[in-house]
């Protein structure tokens, strides 16, 4: 199966609802407290998804999955509190925003010069275990401008990620607790790192 990656802004607008959606599928046990129908949910996410950093997994044209890259000063969703009330409701739309804004949107501490932080990874529910995340991955690993790559917020309960992850190269280096374990079952978000200094040159 081929499996071209493009970025999601060079797709145009015209995607954006299709990503989204993969978006939503690939991570329900996150978002069910919010909405458990999708097309909701859809709705309520497709404008924070920053699409200039976004790539896309395209198989016969159709997107099938996510991965968002970033330097981790600038993070790959940017929410309006106005839209998520005005599709959750007041109270999940407020709860909504501060959670959004304390676990996904602030920079990342640890962030430096030529580290990539990878977020969001997700397939739509008709190409997973095709090898869609693993082949946008690899392109992002093979960019000439970073020699180290983060995954910074992975559910613990996400089993496949972890291990498609750990076969990829990248190891375990923190792990968070969360405050809203009851809601959403997740009891730590699990970060990961490869580190690839000395593979290529310093320059971009």
């Amino acid at each position: 199966m081929m499996i071209e990656v493009k970025r999601a802004a060079d797709l145009g607008e015209s995607h954006r609802r299709a990503i989204t959606r993969i978006f939503v599928d690939g991570f329900g046990p996150d978002l069910s407290y919010f909405s458990k129908d999708p097309d909701k949910l859809t709705d309520a996410l497709a404008h924070m998804l920053v699409l200039d950093l976004f790539y896309v997994g395209l198989v016969h044209g159709e997107s099938a999955g996510i991965v968002a890259c970033t330097d981790g000063r600038q993070r790959a969703v940017r929410h309006d509190v106005r839209e998520l009330r005005r599709r959750l409701g007041l109270v999940k739309g407020t709860i909504a925003h501060l959670s959004f804004s304390r676990e996904f949107e602030k920079p990342l501490p640890y962030a430096r010069e030529r580290m990539a932080s990878l977020e969001f990874v997700a397939t739509g529910p008709a190409f997973r275990g095709q090898g869609v995340a693993s082949a946008i991955i690899q392109h992002l690993l093979a960019l000439p401008q970073y020699d180290e790559y983060v995954l910074d917020t992975i559910a613990d309960i996400n089993t496949p990620a972890l291990r498609l992850y750990e076969k990829l190269g990248f190891t375990e280096f923190k792990r968070t607790k969360v405050h809203h374990a009851k809601i959403t079952g997740i009891g730590a978000y699990v970060g990961m790192r490869l580190v690839q200094r000395g593979l290529r040159s310093r320059t971009v």
